[in-house]
């Protein structure tokens, strides 16, 4: 059932995108005096029809895309050109441009209102540093920094928003140095500064536990698997203990993070419970590296003054910016074999395996499924925005193209040109097709990441 709710909802969701695509193009082809024959929203069957200003309007029964007629139709179907100077095909090309422009366009602008709307309602995380850097070697660094510079750059990448942000964070090994590169607000200058990692040695059970909170009857750990390489391959814990005490020293105590630091014994005596039944013994513990958190906070605002007001609206801005980013960035980290390939393009599929997992999330509330239903609807609406300018036929990128080679070389390109390069952009589109399908089939065989 949840796979149906949710297979409608991508329906409606890029049947309502389509739809203030297609009406873009029809009103500043109005506002241009170029003449509009039909305007029909969604596909299939006539629901309801009616004609304004020589205008036919229709709303059909398929919410899965709209259309735009600028030109007339013969009775097999193909467009007719005549010589009416108010038909699209004879304006001027500037007025073409905008024309096709108008749809991508829109659809960008729509995407940054969506996420503007959200962060009004909810607050919007920023990209300006917080009160604190914890993890440096060194105090000086703290003294290096105003709290609420924008970072803007991580090792030398840029980076728009908290999305990006925390990607290039994520991506860094975290035993290497860290260089901010932020941005003053008192003056506008940039500068950097090094975060270096603190390295420390931490004494590992090798054991999985169900929290770090000691909340349950015996006050310990529960032991939720044991790695069979624990005790240097003879286990002494088991799945269902609950383990207490580190050479007597309770977990639930507050310095006991510190503790485990301090540790340089070849044995541990553990104390734990079986069965209801309290048992200690020594066990051989592995000690590996620990890094500690980078700590870098960055700062959430809500939309409670003027200043936060446009503050949003810039943010929101930037997100096309930021997707943008994500692309190239994963792109270069496909080619250096750092993502895998497949996880790079998503089709209808991908979208909808996404939607549903948002509605089978049994651990959100309504309010959060429809928080991030309108997330997603912003994110797909800056992406068609941006896959519509590529020069693919059917595509606003293709009429775009030729467009700009007209006013480049002065002249229309022959019908030969425009047959070659209509195959070329169908190949693509297949090929996107192809591997769109492809990766949507092989994330839900292999998993996201």
């Amino acid at each position: 059932m949840n796979i149906i709710v949710s297979i409608l909802v991508v329906i409606v969701v890029l049947g309502v995108i389509a739809t203030v695509h297609e009406l873009a193009h029809f009103f500043v082809a109005r506002l241009l005096k170029i003449k509009v024959f039909e305007v029909s929203i969604f596909v299939g069957p006539k629901l309801i029809k009616w004609k304004h200003n020589d205008v036919d309007f229709a709303i059909r029964l398929i919410p899965i895309g709209a259309y735009v007629r600028f030109s007339e139709v013969d009775e097999q179907g193909n467009n007719v050109v005549g010589d009416d100077p108010s038909l699209l095909v004879n304006q001027p090309r500037f007025k073409r441009l905008l024309v096709s422009v108008a749809g991508p366009l829109v659809n960008l602008i729509l995407g940054i209102l969506i996420f503007f709307g959200m962060y009004c309602v909810t607050g919007f995380v920023s990209a300006d540093i917080g009160p604190a850097v914890q993890m440096t070697q060194t105090e000086a660094v703290a003294s290096e920094f105003t709290e609420g510079d924008t970072i803007v750059k991580v090792n030398g990448a840029r980076v728009y928003m908290a999305y990006d942000l925390n990607y290039e964070l994520d991506s860094i090994d975290p035993t290497t140095d860290l260089t901010l590169t932020l941005k003053s607000k008192e003056t506008g200058k940039l500068y950097d500064i090094t975060l270096k990692p603190i390295i420390k040695k931490r004494a590992m059970l090798q054991i999985t536990v169900e929290t770090m909170a000691a909340d349950n009857e015996y006050n310990g750990w529960k032991v939720y698997s044991v790695d069979e390489e624990q005790n240097n391959g003879n286990p002494v814990l088991k799945a269902g203990d609950y383990v207490t005490a580190l050479n007597g020293k309770s977990v639930t105590d507050e310095d006991f993070e510190d503790y485990l630091f301090s540790l340089t014994d070849e044995t541990i005596d553990v104390t734990y419970y079986r069965d209801g039944v309290e048992h200690t013994e020594a066990i051989i513990p592995l000690y590996a590296d620990y890094v500690n958190s980078r700590g870098i906070h960055t700062m959430l605002y809500f939309v409670d003054s003027p200043a936060n007001f446009f503050k949003a609206l810039a943010y929101a801005a930037k997100m096309p910016a930021s997707m943008l980013n994500f692309s190239i960035r994963g792109i270069r980290d496909a080619i250096a074999g750092k993502v895998k390939a497949y996880n790079l393009v998503s089709g209808p599929i991908g979208i909808t395996s996404m939607v549903n997992d948002v509605v089978e999330d049994e651990e959100d509330s309504i309010g959060d499924k429809i928080y991030l239903l309108i997330m997603l609807s912003g994110i797909i609406s800056i992406a068609l925005a941006f896959s519509n300018m590529l020069p693919i036929p059917g595509l606003d990128g293709v009429q775009i193209l030729l467009i700009v080679v007209e006013m480049v070389i002065g002249r229309k390109l022959s019908e030969k040109a425009e047959a070659r390069l209509t195959v070329v952009g169908f190949i693509m589109i297949i090929l996107l097709l192809i591997i769109a399908f492809v990766s949507d089939i092989l994330t839900i065989i292999f998993g996201y990441g």
